[in-house]
């Protein structure tokens, strides 16, 4: 693999994913990454979600003579050599140009899963060619169902095998940081703005190679695609009107594994297991939707109590190290998938960032797996 000759230097540079936040941070304008960074509120779930998981503790056993961490799961059907995947970002393509087609090019490589957002700013055409078999598609249910069908007609047809329904964004948030750091709808040139594109020249040069981010995805549904009617698309047509008989009927439309993503109450994980939903995705958010919610981490157990072995538990939210990734196993994930850690990656490294990511997460899982004193993940989710 081609970024086998950058592992060392990279190891070095960025042994941790806040190295690559710290360098993501100078190389995009400061717009976007109060997009990135933001939560909703004065971000307390932010802070909350990190300081959850300090207070998971394990105590190591000893003497269990040589150990390799085994990190191999079946999900869904199908083999992986980690249990981490790539969550859903929208407008991704501010925070880096083509942002989702160099993530879908590291899953393909890294045989881990990428899930394309709805919002996304390159379309599943596009993106499904280059994330191989590794595409899950996640979707933002329309009011209308032709609308919700059309869209995932155009998912499978471009290979996404596992659709994702986002049931966690009934209304759009209040976002302040991104307010305050002057990002509007449709996007305008201030001298502000300009300025800060000047002092990052290599975003802006490959975003004006690309043009300016748009949900391409959608925009073909809006009568015009200028952002402003885009954007007006987006909130008078996506979500708001999601139940049960929704997701049930997506379910039986969709050939395939369905997954709701957004829970934290465990009737809502019972409710979904009733209607014959395959997965259950534990998350807030990333807390940038309600900032009164809970950390997702404090959730996971509970909801692992009621799913039993009924069906699979995704988590998000909070996720920064590989012993983070560990936590959640123990606690009851089959999967875990992180969104702004693979973006850092990609706005500091470029293409191989993600491969980077991917390294930092699974090299510190295996490390703590046999300081723990476990052998793979069957043993680490029994331990008492």
């Amino acid at each position: 693999m081609q970024y086998q000759k950058y592992q060392t230097k990279y190891s070095n540079q960025f042994p941790a994913i806040q190295d690559l936040a710290k360098k993501a941070k100078q190389r995009i304008p400061n717009v976007a990454w109060a997009y990135l960074e933001s939560g909703t509120g004065d971000e307390t779930l932010l802070k909350r979600n990190r300081e959850a998981f300090q207070d998971i503790q394990f105590t190591p056993q000893f003497c269990k003579g040589h150990l390799e961490a085994d990190t191999g799961i079946t999900l869904f059907d199908k083999d992986y050599s980690s249990p981490i995947g790539i969550a859903p970002v929208g407008l991704t393509g501010l925070i880096w140009p083509e942002a989702e087609l160099i993530l879908a090019k590291a899953a393909n490589r890294l045989k881990i899963p990428f899930c394309l957002s709805t919002v996304a700013t390159e379309t599943p055409e596009r993106v499904g060619p280059l994330v191989g078999s590794q595409g899950w598609f996640q979707l933002y249910p329309p009011k209308s169902m032709d609308l919700a069908y059309a869209l995932l007609d155009r998912a499978k047809q471009s290979g996404f095998h596992t659709l994702i329904i986002t049931a966690d964004v009934p209304m759009a948030s209040r976002r302040e940081r991104i307010k305050r750091a002057g990002m509007r709808i449709p996007p305008k040139l201030t001298s502000s703005l300009i300025w800060d594109g000047i002092k990052h020249p290599i975003w802006t040069y490959y975003t004006l190679r690309r043009g300016l981010p748009r949900l391409r995805t959608v925009q073909d549904y809006a009568e015009q695609t200028d952002f402003r009617f885009v954007s007006g698309f987006v909130g008078n047509r996506l979500g708001g009107t999601l139940d049960w008989d929704y997701c049930k009927a997506l379910k039986t439309y969709w050939d395939g594994p369905v997954v709701i993503k957004g829970i934290l109450h465990p009737k809502d994980a019972e409710k979904a297991i009733e209607i014959g939903l395959d997965g259950i995705w534990v998350s807030n958010h990333g807390g940038r939707q309600f900032n009164g919610a809970p950390a997702a981490i404090e959730m996971l157990s509970s909801i692992a109590s009621v799913v039993g072995n009924r069906a699979s538990i995704v988590f998000d939210s909070g996720i920064r190290t590989g012993l983070d990734v560990m936590r959640a196993l123990h606690l009851g994930a089959d999967f875990v998938m992180l969104g702004r850690s693979f973006l850092y990656g990609v706005a500091a490294l470029g293409k191989y960032g993600p491969d980077h990511v991917a390294y930092i997460i699974n090299d510190d899982l295996k490390n703590n797996m046999v300081q723990l004193g476990v052998s793979n993940i069957q043993e680490l989710k029994a331990l008492n």
